[in-house]
């Protein structure tokens, strides 16, 4: 059988796949970097000795021991971060779990039961278990057939007047950056709000920052870019170049909130993750890497901001999304022959299928097409993966 039929009789149906079989990267120009975890791109040379080379020394203990690689790994985030300490787990979704349970747990120690609500953003996506689906802001996901949710979470407009928080609220959790809610930024002003709010209130700021992290906005945390730290801050997908893991960073007042018992990961802090984790927090953390990151995705926003078939660009860095002229919009412009015979009016999938016909790997975000390069991309790539962009939307 095919790498497909093999895929589709022994694993789960739960996923919307191109049909592309992958088996290395020759070939491929990659503007969606595995969805942000790629940050290296493909097989960085000095990411895949470290970790071939710590395969071959300890693959896994547990936390039952003490670990060099995770000590290293956390020693360095820390550093870079300006954060305390930091829980290691597998995934976002369990970095957001962690941050969730901090904070529930920080207000009951300080104000017993009660204060547990956490406010989340409309748009925003936090993670696909029961709970970080509950916080998530997004009707479309909150099917009834996963009814029902976890109670104590709400959800407020991003970029509008607050006021403010009900005295049952014990965070507020937000991305900088919506990505998988359409590439959307905060605004300064309701940032500002935000933390001006949770700071008289003593309620926390937990950052989702599972994909604006680890440099992929230009910044090491997007929080950056707004003059804030929040008092905890979630990492995952690019941090460690392709492996899976997370983190959960804590400060100063929510370091010692878990104590032994309170939470858990078997694999959280595996010494092979965490060996590409340091090589990936060592280049990224750069300056003169950082600052390629925001002249890249400039450069990308200057070539596509002069297709006529793009109405607006959002994100910050190499996270970007592309609002794409409607069918309807077309129209008027052109013959409707015309229209389907080229890009205009297309659909953002309809275009990231076209653009895999011809190598090119690209995302979707609601109704944008979504591009999260790796942060080493080249120029000549850029160019390349953008000729095959402008050729398709032409």
């Amino acid at each position: 059988m095919t790498i497909t039929e093999k895929t589709n009789k022994h694993i789960m149906q739960s996923y919307g796949r191109f049909s592309l079989e992958i088996e290395n990267s020759k070939g491929l120009i990659d503007f969606g970097s595995g969805i942000g975890t790629n940050s290296l791109g493909f097989c960085d040379e000095q990411w895949a000795n470290a970790v071939c080379e710590q395969a071959r020394t300890l693959q896994h203990t547990s936390n039952l021991y003490y670990t060099k690689p995770a000590a290293d790994f956390a020693e360095k985030l820390c550093a870079v971060t300006g954060y305390t300490n930091a829980f290691l787990c597998n995934s976002g979704a369990e970095a957001n779990e962690c941050a969730i349970k901090l904070a529930r747990k920080y207000s009951f120690d300080k104000y017993g039961a009660g204060r547990n609500k956490i406010v989340t953003l409309n748009g925003s996506f936090h993670g696909r278990t029961m709970t970080t689906l509950s916080a998530t802001g997004q009707d479309i996901m909150h099917p009834d057939c996963f009814a029902p949710y976890m109670p104590g979470f709400a959800h407020i407009e991003p970029n509008a007047p607050i006021g403010s928080f009900a005295d049952d609220v014990c965070a507020v959790m937000l991305e900088y950056v919506q990505g998988e809610g359409g590439v959307i930024s905060l605004e300064q002003s309701f940032v500002d709000e935000v933390f001006a709010l949770c700071a008289e209130n003593d309620i926390l700021v937990i950052a989702d920052e599972v994909q604006t992290g680890a440099g992929r906005t230009g910044a090491f945390l997007a929080g950056t870019h707004f003059g804030k730290a929040a008092d905890i801050t979630t990492m995952a997908k690019g941090l460690f170049g392709g492996l899976p893991g997370g983190a959960c960073l804590a400060n100063e007042k929510c370091a010692g909130v878990l104590t032994a018992g309170m939470h858990g990961s078997t694999y959280g802090g595996n010494p092979v993750v965490m060996a590409g984790g340091s090589v990936v927090v060592a280049r990224v953390s750069d300056a003169a890497f950082l600052a390629e990151v925001v002249a890249k995705g400039d450069y990308i926003r200057e070539f596509l901001a002069k297709l006529p078939q793009v109405e607006a660009i959002s994100g910050r860095g190499l996270m970007l999304g592309l609002t794409l002229k409607s069918a309807k919009e077309a129209s008027s412009a052109c013959p409707a022959e015309v229209a389907l015979a080229t890009g205009v009016g297309r659909t953002a999938i309809e275009v990231a299928k076209a653009c895999l016909e011809k190598g090119l790997l690209v995302l979707t975000a609601k109704d944008k097409l979504r591009l999260l390069p790796p942060l080493t991309i080249t120029y000549d790539e850029l160019d390349e993966g953008l000729s095959v962009l402008k050729e398709i939307l032409l």
